[in-house]
């Protein structure tokens, strides 16, 4: 629903009046609409005393008179974005001015990207298990979350178990057991097995409702092997992909990353979304039999995204059923027909555009996140789990420059549709400083190293030392300039020797002068001299 605010801002006492307003008519997020050059200290004080995500967009000239009528919005906006880099957060789309219709559209295009924000601000990760061990690369730190304003609640499988028993016989359980057969259809499930499912799914909805405190969503991060299956009788992964087509993610291994990752992904996207391994590649013969000629994509642009059965079957091709799951089944009851290895979603996804994303805390505690668009091909995998063949523009590089390089766990988010902008935007919103994305052929990545043909047809690097060298001068005689305004009270360019009375006693400078310049002071200044220690920046 839009709200339209009757206050027009113009100083401090219409800005609180606005905001009273706008929260009074229970408005969440807000559009500041700066129609002229000012005022944008009372503007911008609304994202300041406005409980919610605010965007920040101006008016384009009209067709009215240039002398009497002309409303420099476009120079307000600059002094707007300055005001929110002092401790005042706001949204700045990427291009923010236009005329009524245009900003129209940047209005819905926030929409996402506000319930995002909200959404993440009122988020419960709860968990169950330790995470295991084997997987070490999902024991992320948790700092992170708080730093997002996300609360984890963390739980012992104990915990869970011991509220799986109790909710036996619950009444409600046929009906649950109803719905899971009117979803699956006749011979895609195991008929005994649905009580049991049915049971661990009610367990998990009474939780989330009895559990998520003063928050209003929640998602979950559940260890499901190997203890889960033996003591509870069956497997998670179809119970898991209920959840999620209803907004309640639910990440196995105890992934809480991959947990708030999905969440992120359903209120950007308005749908439900899936966490896969980045599994396997594609065998060539597959490749040559089904894409070759067919897609224009390399094989290394390929790769299958599995898990053993937690997509939501809406997302899902005809086919799908509920399964056992054939590595738990090899590994504890091998020789003997499946029984509590039950209970998995297995079949091909179905094809879709897709985006694959994660947001991550590396080991440093510092938050980052990747973003690929791509899609999943119409092309049968001939293998087992809930599966598909996915195809990524330059993956290849990708896996190697940015999964690996970044150090990125095994899990991946699957949004089905292209919403790498929406993601993009949110993640900036949310501090995010490290966002990577599949770059383009003609884009290296910092650790790429590439090769061409000179012209006796070897293959060379592209950079050689000699173009090594002149980077590093360019570099140098960049940051000249840079040393000399925060040294020199005088004109940097000398034509003398630099002598001691030259350099400031007190240093003075802008502080984008000082990034990076002391590894360069060394051949500017004499090491002897004394400098003063404390640097002065505005």
């Amino acid at each position: 629903d839009l709200y339209e605010c009757k206050t027009t801002v113009e100083n401090e006492h219409d800005m609180q009046k606005a905001v009273a307003e706008v929260t009074a008519a229970g408005c969440n997020a807000l559009t500041v609409f700066l129609g002229n050059f000012g005022p944008e200290t009372p503007e911008t004080l609304i994202a300041k005393h406005f409980d919610g995500p605010c965007m920040f967009v101006a008016a384009a000239e009209g067709d009215g008179d240039m002398i009497n009528g002309r409303g420099d919005a476009y120079c307000g906006m600059l002094n707007c974005s300055y005001n929110l880099g002092i401790a005042i957060q706001g949204y700045i789309p990427e291009y923010p001015v236009g005329t009524a219709e245009e900003i129209a559209d940047k209005i819905a295009e926030f929409v996402p990207i506000a319930r995002t924000i909200l959404g993440v601000r009122d988020l419960k990760i709860i968990t169950f298990g330790p995470r295991p061990q084997d997987f070490f690369a999902c024991n992320a730190p948790i700092k992170g979350l708080y730093e997002l304003g996300v609360e984890i609640e963390e739980n012992s499988e104990l915990d869970l178990l011991v509220s799986y028993k109790e909710h036996a016989g619950d009444p409600r359980i046929a009906d649950v057991c109803k719905d899971m057969a009117a979803e699956m259809g006749e011979g895609h499930y195991y008929p005994d097995l649905l009580t049991r499912m049915a049971q661990f799914e009610l367990t998990l909805l009474d939780w989330a409702e009895n559990h998520k405190g003063s928050k209003k969503y929640v998602a979950f991060a559940d260890k499901c092997w190997p203890a889960f299956p033996s003591q509870f009788g069956f497997e998670p992964c179809y119970v898991n992909s209920r959840l999620a087509s209803r907004g309640i993610p639910v990440a196995c291994e105890v992934d809480i990353y991959g947990a708030l990752s999905e969440y992120i992904g359903m209120c950007a996207s308005g749908d439900t979304v899936t966490l896969l391994d980045i599994n396997n590649s594609v065998p060539k013969y597959i490749y040559d039999e089904d894409i070759t000629g067919k897609f224009n994509y390399k094989l290394t642009d390929t790769f299958m995204g599995f898990h053993c059965g937690n997509t939501p079957s809406c997302k899902m091709c005809s086919d799908r059923a509920v399964k056992y799951q054939l590595i738990q089944h090899r590994l504890l009851t091998a020789g003997s027909d499946p029984d509590f290895t039950r209970g998995t979603l297995e079949g091909d996804i179905a094809p879709s555009d897709i985006t694959f994303y994660r947001l991550q805390c590396d080991s440093e505690g510092q938050l980052r996140a990747y973003i690929a668009q791509g899609e999943i091909l119409p092309v049968a995998t001939r293998s087992f789990g809930g599966i598909a063949i996915f195809a990524i523009p330059e993956m290849g590089r990708f896996y190697r420059h940015v999964l690996i390089q970044k150090r990125y766990p095994h899990h991946g988010a699957v949004a089905f549709g292209h919403y790498g902008k929406t993601l993009f935007e949110v993640f900036k919103f949310l501090g995010i400083a490290d966002i990577a994305y599949n770059q383009p052929k003609s884009l290296p990545y910092p650790t790429e190293i590439r090769l061409h043909n000179n012209k006796e047809g070897k293959e060379e690097l592209r950079m050689n030392q000699q173009g090594s060298q002149k980077i590093d001068a360019y570099r140098r005689a960049s940051n000249y300039p840079a040393a000399g305004q925060l040294y020199l009270p005088d004109t940097p360019q000398l034509r003398r020797p630099l002598k001691r009375e030259d350099v400031k006693r007190k240093l003075i400078a802008h502080k984008n002068c000082i990034h990076e310049i002391g590894q360069d002071m060394p051949e500017i200044l004499d090491r002897k001299w004394h400098l003063p220690e404390k640097v002065y920046t505005f």
